[in-house]
């Protein structure tokens, strides 16, 4: 499978705060020698005077699939959101304690929130494929960034396609409307658009909520191949999907982080009676 790398879009002036990226050649390595791409010690967030996340130390370590699970509420998509600062848009959010990537802070007020979320790209529960052709849907974000020679552009939205296998179902009908294609297809197109445009980090919201058991399986392999060059973190309340595709899992509720760590055993032997009576269904 073919990953972009070497056309991932350069920054033509230096952000306020710079995130350095991953070498591209970087190994995949056992979970306990990887170092954390996201760092959190302390971690609160409020929706006016409502306060949704208390207290969270927690770490996301370099290009594995790490799971946040828990009941409808407990705050998993909005901890998701600070990650890429999508949460800046809502009125009264704010954000106190230790949010980093790669050692970088991420609360910063100076960060460059656009050279962030070009770093840290989103995928969302439900397909949301711009009305556009598939070509144009794809190279929607490196245009955005930089000039390309048509022939580099061509290749960029290729290899975006291949990595989200997606490259034989569409090849030969790059200008029809994205919105011809199925659910599965759709929301394999918006992981392309979201890695064309060279991030080090996919976020995903429920990714496979919308879609058919089939375009499910085809979204969580794809996953399994990402995860050997990205790191990903993924909300999902399928306790079955949590432990088919990540490496770590972190449990929520009522805002607060329950136990966290390798997904292998935190279903199997959970340290919190809490976590066991979510995760065998007591509860949910």
């Amino acid at each position: 499978m073919m990953i972009p790398t070497t056309l991932r879009p350069p920054i033509d002036h230096a952000p306020p705060t710079s995130i350095d990226q991953r070498r591209p050649d970087e190994a995949r390595l056992p979970a306990a020698a990887h170092p954390s791409a996201i760092s959190m010690r302390g971690f609160n967030s409020w929706y006016g005077d409502h306060q949704v996340l208390h207290a969270l130390d927690l770490e996301i370590a370099t290009r594995q699939v790490c799971a946040f699970i828990g009941p409808s509420g407990c705050g998993k998509s909005t901890l998701l959101r600070w990650i890429n600062r999508m949460n800046d848009t809502i009125p009264g959010a704010r954000a106190a304690g230790t949010l980093s990537l790669h050692g970088i802070d991420l609360l910063d007020r100076s960060l460059d929130v656009v050279d962030l979320r070009r770093r840290v790209g989103m995928v969302f529960q439900k397909p949301n494929p711009f009305p556009k052709s598939i070509f144009d849907n794809v190279a929607f974000g490196p245009r955005l960034h930089r000039v390309y020679a048509r022939t580099d552009l061509e290749e960029l939205v290729e290899q975006s396609l291949r990595a989200s296998a997606l490259w034989d179902e569409v090849k030969d009908r790059l200008d029809s409307s994205a919105l011809g294609l199925s659910g599965g297809q759709q929301q394999r197109l918006c992981i392309a658009r979201a890695v064309a445009i060279g991030p080090e980090m996919l976020l995903m919201d429920e990714p496979c909520s919308a879609l058919d058991p089939r375009s499910t399986a085809s979204i969580e392999q794809l996953i399994r191949e990402l995860r050997a060059s990205y790191t990903i973190v993924i909300v999902t309340h399928n306790m079955q999907q949590a432990s088919r595709v990540s490496d770590s899992t972190a449990f929520f509720y009522e805002g607060r982080l329950i136990e966290s760590g390798a997904t292998d055993l935190l279903f199997t032997n959970p340290k919190n009676r809490q976590t066991e009576d979510y995760v065998t269904g007591r509860f949910g």
